[in-house]
This record gives structure tokens, C-alpha cells and sequence, in this order.
């Protein structure tokens, strides 16, 4: 009987330490990262996990973690380079360290503001980190550099083991399982940097049931970035992949694996109205990419019949 007791009283115990829901009314529907129900969800995990191992000290070891973020808003923070990749001629792919295998917690398409000093001059440009906001111990970020832009001699100078300051993070796509039937992604060059957490936040969930089609515009096949890793994204039952290559003389030059879903050309409104129409179920249009492309893509899921409310620009 008294070891039916402790139990009993163990239990209440722990269901005193449970995080509270929200009420729908705390929620101001304004798209906030975090929202108060992605803070609910988040401790209630860590609560059932400190629950299951019997160890409510996890539960203080993760607030006390809260108490001392990687990031800030306000102050830029180091973070050492730990590998480089060039993945076109004109893009790379920048690996920095996370001490104690700690993660960056990032919601998904949220970016980073980077500060860089050419010349005496201070200038910051906003990345978003193409690698999910639960990896341990590194962050990944997509960098496209251009011959005359200032932020591009910065960042050409760059070696391993070099620091570089970051500080955020901002905006955001507030992102939630089974939200919406299909999510049409229309990217553009770099643009595909937001789309790749929230294509893995996706395919990791085995919950989750969202189809999604993601098409990626790029001047040539040689310059598509990440290949393996859409390959294998495209593999899963709910994952649709397609490229547009504006100056790709033909389709014959490809692997007969790109051939199917790859057009040539431009992504117009005739293009974008079919890709619509082919969605599985009603989609929610996520488009980033240069300024230029933002735009026409908004005008071009409009002539398709989405609404303001249907699609988010990046």
C-alpha cells in the first residue's frame, strides 16, 4: 500500500511539472515566432521526455539552457566556420559550429543577419540557414556571391576555423503539421534556402501527411544546387520535385532522371496555372527569390485564382 501511495503521489507530482495549454484567445493569430502554442508544444516534448526517463532534473537543464541562447536580436555573436563547400561558381555552402553539439532552434524559413566589415565599411545582409533548427552542432547556410557586391568580397575571404558574426533570428514561416493540404513551393536561386527546412520539418514528421511540390528555378542543370539532397527528398511518397532552366538549350543534354520534371524556359503564368491545377490537393504557395521574381510569382498564383491568403512571400 505505501508503495501505491509513492506512486500515486509521484504521478501527481509530475502532472503538477505539465506545461499548460494555452487558450485559443492567448493567441493573437498574427503568425508571432515563437507562437504561444510553438512554446506549449516545445516544453510539453521536453516534459514527457523528462517524464519517461524518470529525471525531473532534464526539465531544469532545459530552462536553464533557455536562459542562454546562441543568438540574440540585438548583439551579433561569433561563430566559428567549420567547412566550406562550393557547390556552383558563384555559390558556396558555409558550415559553422555549434558549441556541445547544441542546436540553433530555428524555426522553420527563419533567417539570420549577418555583419561584415570591407574596407571600414560595416554592412549586414540577411541569410536564411538551409539546415533544420534541431541539427546538433552546426548551422549550414546557402551564399551566393557576386562580383561587385561588398558582402561577396567579405565573404570570398572567408577560411576555416575564421569567425563570422551573426546575430537573430527573423521572420519566419509559421509552419504546423497537416496546416494545409499541399504546400507549392516556387523558388528561385538561392530562394530555395527557406524551403529546405520546411520540406525536412515535412519528411521527418511520419505524422505528418502534407503533399508538397517544390519547383526550383535555375539558369542551368550544372547549376542546381544540393542534388543529392532533393533526389532524396523526392523520393518520399508526398514529395513532388520539378526544375525550370531558363538557359538550357534541351532536355536531351540531361540525365534522363531530370527529363520528366524538368521545363525549359521561364516560369510563367501558364506554367504556374498548371502546376496549380496539378496539385493534389488545394494548395498554400510558398515563393522566394530575387525581388524581381517575388513579385511576378504573386502576380502570376493570382491569375491562378489564389488569394492574398493562399500564398506567403519569403
Amino acid at each position: 500500500m505505501m508503495e501505491e501511495k509513492e506512486e500515486g503521489d509521484d504521478e501527481e507530482a509530475w502532472l503538477q511539472l505539465r506545461p499548460t495549454e494555452p487558450l485559443p484567445a492567448q493567441c493573437c493569430g498574427g503568425g508571432c515566432k515563437p507562437c504561444v502554442f510553438d512554446i506549449y508544444y516545445q516544453e510539453l516534448a521536453w516534459w514527457e521526455k523528462a517524464q519517461a526517463k524518470k529525471d525531473k532534473s532534464l526539465l531544469w537543464r532545459k530552462k536553464e539552457e533557455q536562459r542562454r541562447p546562441e543568438l540574440s536580436l540585438e548583439t551579433f555573436r561569433a561563430f566559428s566556420i567549420s567547412a566550406m563547400e562550393q557547390l556552383t561558381d558563384d555559390t558556396c555552402r558555409v558550415r559553422f559550429a555549434l558549441p556541445g553539439n547544441t542546436q540553433l532552434g530555428l524555426s522553420p524559413g527563419q533567417h539570420l543577419i549577418l555583419r561584415g566589415t570591407v574596407d571600414g565599411l560595416e554592412i549586414q545582409r540577411a541569410y536564411t540557414p538551409i539546415s533544420h533548427g534541431n541539427t546538433e552542432g552546426y548551422f549550414e547556410v546557402l551564399i551566393k556571391c557576386y562580383e561587385t557586391g561588398l558582402m561577396s568580397q567579405y565573404v570570398k575571404s572567408w577560411k576555416v576555423g575564421d569567425a563570422a558574426f551573426w546575430r537573430g533570428p527573423f521572420g519566419g514561416f509559421p509552419y504546423r503539421a497537416n496546416q494545409y493540404g499541399e504546400l507549392l513551393m516556387l523558388a528561385a536561386g538561392t530562394g530555395l534556402a527557406p524551403m529546405l527546412p520546411i520540406l525536412k520539418e515535412i519528411t521527418d514528421n511520419e505524422e505528418d501527411e502534407t503533399f508538397l511540390t517544390l519547383v526550383s528555378c535555375f539558369k542551368t542543370f550544372e547549376g542546381i544546387y544540393l542534388k543529392p539532397l532533393l533526389q532524396d527528398q523526392a523520393r518520399y511518397w508526398n514529395v513532388r520535385t520539378f526544375f525550370v532552366l531558363s538557359q538550357e538549350a534541351s532536355l536531351d543534354k540531361l540525365p534522363w532522371s531530370y527529363q520528366e520534371k524538368t521545363h525549359l524556359g521561364r516560369l510563367s503564368q501558364a506554367l504556374v496555372q498548371e502546376l496549380v491545377d496539378s496539385c493534389r490537393r488545394k494548395p498554400f504557395a510558398l515563393v522566394c527569390g530575387p525581388p524581381e521574381f517575388v513579385s511576378d510569382m504573386a502576380l502570376c498564383l493570382q491569375g491562378a485564382g489564389l488569394t492574398q491568403g493562399s500564398y506567403f512571400l519569403f
